[in-house]
């Protein structure tokens, strides 16, 4: 229907296409950046997990949402615990895993912000405070 109306109003559906495969391949580089963790996060206040992708750069979580990369953050964070998820949490976080961790990041200006992972990826998601973390993830405990 979108196809229909954009034809109608003069728009060549090969400038459409092309700019859906860019937005496409842009995100499929970002998986392929060293350092990548695939997230779901949870902002303050918000009660839905977003899918994304993030990357530690020294105590800079920079993080990029999907499908679209509208969304994008630089989460400065100062501390980062590592838990496991609740009941409810699990089943909200699709695709994830069944032995998910939650990092909670305090930011910069005192608010937290949550990022689920998978097991695998829960030292990389806590970047450079996963030597604080008491081993904790890599032990399982989480």
């Amino acid at each position: 229907m979108i196809w229909a109306i954009l034809a109608v109003l003069g728009v060549p559906l090969w400038l459409c296409a092309a700019g859906i495969l860019t937005l496409l391949l842009r995100n499929r580089t970002l998986r392929k950046r060293p350092g990548n963790v695939p997230v779901r996060v949870r902002r303050p206040g918000k009660k839905r997990w977003s899918p994304g992708h993030g990357v530690w750069v020294h105590d800079i979580f920079a993080y990029r949402g999907l499908p679209a990369a509208w969304r994008e953050a630089l989460v400065w964070a100062i501390d980062a615990s590592v838990r496991a998820p609740t009941a409810e949490e699990r089943k909200k976080l699709h695709r994830i895993g069944e032995d998910a961790v939650v990092a909670t990041l305090t930011i910069i200006d005192g608010e937290t912000i949550e990022f689920a992972a998978r097991h695998e990826h829960g030292n990389e998601l806590l970047g450079p405070f996963a030597a604080g973390a008491n081993g904790a993830v890599a032990q399982g405990q989480a």
